[in-house]
């Protein structure tokens, strides 16, 4: 069972920054620079679909649309470990 449902209001338990595809150093998302920070630490956020990679069958990846600027609107999703993600706000 996944330590998250699709609909759970998650929060990033660290910096989430986009990492760079380990072959070629470049951007894992179209559009970004590697190492860009996608989510702030504490960022809220919903679960908006649950999969895995094709290399880590048994390790959930869990899509988050995290909230952006003053409005709180929602992000593009990003795919995140459960040990980037907390139910709690962090402390």
């Amino acid at each position: 069972m996944s330590r998250f449902e699709m609909g759970d209001l998650v929060y990033s338990a660290l910096d989430i920054y986009n990492d760079p595809v380990e072959e070629t150093g470049e951007s894992g998302i179209p559009g970004l620079n590697p190492g860009d920070l996608l989510a702030a630490a504490g960022a809220r956020g919903v679960v908006v679909n649950i999969g895995h990679a094709e290399a880590m069958p048994d390790e959930d990846i869990y899509l988050v649309r995290f909230e952006t600027g003053a409005a709180g609107g929602l992000g593009d999703p990003i795919g995140c470990l459960a040990e980037e993600l907390s139910h709690e706000p962090a402390a």
